[in-house]
């Protein structure tokens, strides 16, 4: 695998910040960055002229995750060239959010093949439900095929992602990259850093990813309570106070976050599922505990991938992480470059949720908030 990476910015144009030796004949070229720019023609044209043969995707996002470290207002690009590995990109177009399921076992159908090896999703970040969009893909891939990724995000805005794939860029795409054959190892990790705080409260009304009620009382009411002089920025300041989610037959405990609230029926929506008869509790960060998150997934990756030095890192962090971080947000991905070393290609995005499989449980995707989460690659 070869890799270079170009970044856009608007005071410096295009400049390569990693370049092949000899012109990079890329398969695959990843575009990260703020929503305005990759709506842009001029931009997509440049890089099909750069790399004429290459697949072109990506997504809007709520900051950029490159090798120089992180931006806000700019065009991420790593281009790859695959030497032995075959990968194909498949997508849908979803139009409400409880089509998420069926589209994730229809994105899983295309993609599957006997030597499908790994499942990368980059999907639209806020009509979705991200839960169920990862159990179609588990309904159709279960335990052979490991799945990561994100959701698309827009400088914390909340109003509207894009994704692209080659000259389309749309709302509403959900696309899935397969890689297939034994020459491509990948490795995966995903932790948070986050306490919980305050006492379980039982869901008791709630539909998919939409909680109406916390031991009997309105959840937007309760929740309120919690914050403080911090419910006045909802939905924001949500983003600084997500719930653990405690599932009573497993150990498995896993970050919601909101994405909106109703004020007239006291409601919260969030990135994926609450199911009624669960546990939440609210949760509060440390700096230094979101930095040894970042650090600890990479170890994990690490791990998983069963390598050092991988050719590509992609780095999917939550934005929650980075409001909570502000201008020490470098700390976690130099955490994560000091494990993986200097020689491999890092890219990524700030997002609104993160796909991997939970750390305890192998193989089957979830869908996490508030995490870093690792995807690495290497060809052998």
């Amino acid at each position: 695998m070869q890799t270079e990476q170009v970044i856009y910015t608007e005071s410096d144009g295009w400049v390569f910040v990693k370049q092949a030796e000899e012109r990079l004949k890329a398969s695959l070229v990843l575009v990260f960055g703020h929503k305005d720019l990759l709506r842009e023609q001029k931009h997509y044209n440049h890089l099909k002229q750069l790399y004429p043969e290459a697949e072109i995707v990506g997504c809007s996002t709520a900051g950029e995750i490159s090798n120089p470290g992180i931006r806000g207002n700019s065009l991420v690009c790593s281009a790859v060239r695959f030497e032995h590995t075959r990968f194909k990109v498949v997508k849908a177009l979803i139009s409400q959010a409880d089509e998420s399921f069926m589209l994730g076992r229809q994105i899983a159908d295309q993609l599957f093949s006997e030597d499908l090896t790994h499942v990368m999703i980059l999907s639209e970040g806020i009509n979705i439900n991200g839960s169920d969009l990862t159990r179609g893909l588990n309904d159709r891939l279960g335990l052979k095929v490991p799945v990561t990724g994100g959701l698309a995000g827009d400088q914390s805005d909340f109003s509207e992602t894009y994704l692209i794939h080659n000259g389309q860029v749309d709302k509403n795409l959900i696309l899935g990259l397969g890689f297939y054959g034994n020459h491509i190892r990948v490795g995966y990790g995903s932790m948070g850093g986050w306490d919980s705080f305050g006492v379980d409260r039982l869901v008791t009304k709630a539909k998919a990813n939409v909680l109406y009620e916390l031991d009997g009382q309105p959840a937007l009411e309760l929740y309120k309570k919690y914050l403080g002089h911090h419910a006045g920025g909802l939905p924001a300041s949500a983003m600084l106070f997500p719930l653990s989610l405690r599932f009573s037959n497993s150990d498995k405990v896993l970050v919601r976050t909101i994405l909106s609230v109703d004020e007239e029926n006291g409601s919260m929506t969030f990135a994926g599922d609450i199911p009624e008869g669960e546990y939440v509790r609210l949760m509060k960060a440390s700096f230094e505990k979101l930095v040894q998150g970042a650090g600890d997934a990479a170890q994990y990756a690490v791990s998983s991938l069963g390598f050092e030095n991988p050719d590509l890192a992609i780095l999917i962090s939550c934005v929650g992480r980075r409001l909570v971080l502000k201008q020490r947000t470098d700390e976690e991905v130099d955490a994560v470059k000091e494990e993986l070393g200097m020689d491999t290609t890092i890219t990524g995005f700030y997002s609104y949720g993160e796909i991997c499989p939970h750390h305890t449980d192998g193989k089957q995707c979830e869908l996490h908030n508030q995490t870093m989460t690792i995807t690495l690659f290497r060809e052998l």
